[in-house]
């Protein structure tokens, strides 16, 4: 579900308000307490945006569905609208909706099938992995597989088996795809794009070694979430994912990526607000701790305050801490810059400011992130020059020596 220039630019230009706070609304339904969102009726929350599903404003169901899909929140809808009565929700909208649905659970599907292919060749290749994000993730949070579109499979390996788990994938017939051959792809962004297509389709592999593209503070301890590994079934095959505390700091470091790339994100907000919901006390607080002991302490705070900004605070320990993080940042900017970052209104703040304040604001770690994320761009340039586009000085995260600008995923 690839992000289209020509939407961001539609949007920008029709404005879309009404239908930001639409959506909103809809989440907040579908998270609303003891909600059950596949069924029955409830009123939307008395704290929600005014411009909720029942609104009387018109609204464009075109744009409500650019919105819902750049954000990957289709299906949070879909469920959340039927719990309203049939006519207050735009036909078109349903509709599209109802295809959205159809389309997301063919490709899950899919994706599935393809993970338990890749379980089985990376066993019998002896090779420890964990399955990151992807349907197994949505069931273990929304107890459904088909809550949002997956295209590929991902996986995270440890550093020192990256080579041996790229083999065990070839000898299935997956292949590299040329443009994560490069050094900027392995060693920097720590992943390889693998495909094999058997000409009915397609099936795509992301193999990590890193959780982390340069220009964010990246986990300290890569192979612990290989030792944290839980296991579920799918289809009678038992299989690695991550842990419920490293699920939490995966999405909000999905966050904060999206965040530095100006990207919606709305969709990886509503797993931070899974994972952290399903957290007591103490289990928070191990939380906090477990995210400090692997420097993303101040990655998580920006994934649990964008929660509270999206859908509501719910006066959790979590959610007291969450307060302090881009504190300059006022709430209706920072709920923007999540759900409709194209907005020309908006006033991002420089990307180097982002990196102090996930680095803790220590200058050490600051520097050795500014560091890495100068020795990506620089790789980048060497590598990748075709693909380039010259950064804006205002995109440039500045440090001794030298300057580098945000490295994008893809």
């Amino acid at each position: 579900m690839a992000v289209q220039d020509g939407s961001y630019e539609r949007l920008r230009a029709a404005g879309c308000a009404d239908e930001v706070a639409y959506v909103q609304a809809c989440l907040r339904l579908f998270f609303a307490p003891g909600a059950n969102t596949t069924d029955g009726r409830a009123d939307l929350p008395a704290s929600t945006v005014s411009a909720s599903p029942i609104s009387a404003t018109p609204i464009s169901a075109t744009n409500v569905a650019d919105i819902a899909r750049l954000n990957k929140v289709a299906v949070f809808l879909l469920k959340a609208l039927k719990r309203r009565p049939a006519d207050a929700v735009p036909a078109e909208l349903a509709g599209w909706l109802d295809g959205y649905r159809r389309r997301t659970m063919s490709m899950n599907a899919a994706c599935i099938g393809d993970s338990i292919a890749i379980d089985r060749a990376l066993r019998e290749s002896r090779v420890d992995f964990v399955f990151l994000k992807g349907p197994l993730q949505q069931h273990l949070l929304y107890g459904d597989h088909f809550m949002k579109p997956s295209g590929d499979v991902d996986i995270l390996v440890s550093p020192a088996r990256f080579g041996q788990a790229r083999e065990a994938l070839r000898a299935i017939g997956y292949e590299i795809a040329g443009k994560s051959r490069s050094v900027w792809w392995v060693r920097f962004l720590g992943e390889q794009h693998m495909v094999r297509d058997d000409g009915a389709r397609a099936s795509t592999v992301d193999l990590h070694h890193r959780l982390q593209q340069p220009g964010s503070p990246s986990p300290r301890d890569i192979d612990g979430f290989l030792r944290r590994k839980r296991e579920v079934e799918v289809a009678g095959v038992v299989m690695p994912v991550i842990s419920a505390a490293d699920t939490l700091l995966l999405s909000s470091i999905s966050v904060a990526k999206a965040f530095f790339n100006r990207e919606p994100c709305a969709g990886y907000v509503c797993d931070v607000r899974a994972s952290a919901s399903r957290l007591n006390e103490a289990e928070q607080q191990r939380v906090l701790d477990h995210a400090a002991g692997q420097g993303l302490a101040d990655t998580l705070l920006l994934g649990l305050r964008a929660a509270d900004v999206l859908l509501g605070g719910d006066g959790t320990l979590l959610s007291d801490r969450a307060t302090r993080i881009l504190a300059r940042i006022d709430n209706a900017d920072l709920f923007h810059m999540v759900m409709a970052p194209w907005l020309a209104s908006l006033r991002w703040p420089q990307r180097r400011h982002v990196l102090w304040e996930l680095c803790g604001r220590e200058p050490v770690r600051y520097l050795a992130e500014a560091g890495w994320a100068a020795s990506a761009d620089l790789s980048r340039r060497i590598f990748e020059r075709p693909a380039m586009v010259e950064p804006a000085r205002s995109e440039m995260i500045k440090i001794v020596g030298g300057a580098a600008n945000h490295a994008s995923e893809r």
